[in-house]
């Protein structure tokens, strides 16, 4: 097998080295973005419970909405039995 470094030499290690900052760049390249959105996210999140606990406030009525109906429809079932004596 042929030897491509000499010995004693330290060009592998210098490879190594080489190729160990290149990979961690890349990570790093690959990272900051990820963080960057997350860090985006994180300051819109504040923004979005705001509205979200608006929302609640905003539609806390509907609750009673069934409550709203059964009452009309009573109020209307007996505008129609009325009608109906009054000869309408």
């Amino acid at each position: 097998m042929p030897i491509l470094i000499a010995e004693g030499s330290n060009t592998g290690w210098a490879i190594g080295y080489t190729l160990g900052i290149i990979v961690v760049l890349v990570v790093v390249a690959l990272v900051v973005p990820i963080l960057l959105l997350a860090r985006s996210i994180g300051r819109r999140a504040a923004e979005i419970d705001a509205s979200l606990q608006d929302s609640v406030t905003n539609t806390a009525g509907l609750a009673g909405l069934g409550e709203t109906i059964a009452s009309a429809t009573s109020i209307v079932a007996g505008l129609e039995r009325g009608r109906k004596r009054l000869g309408g």
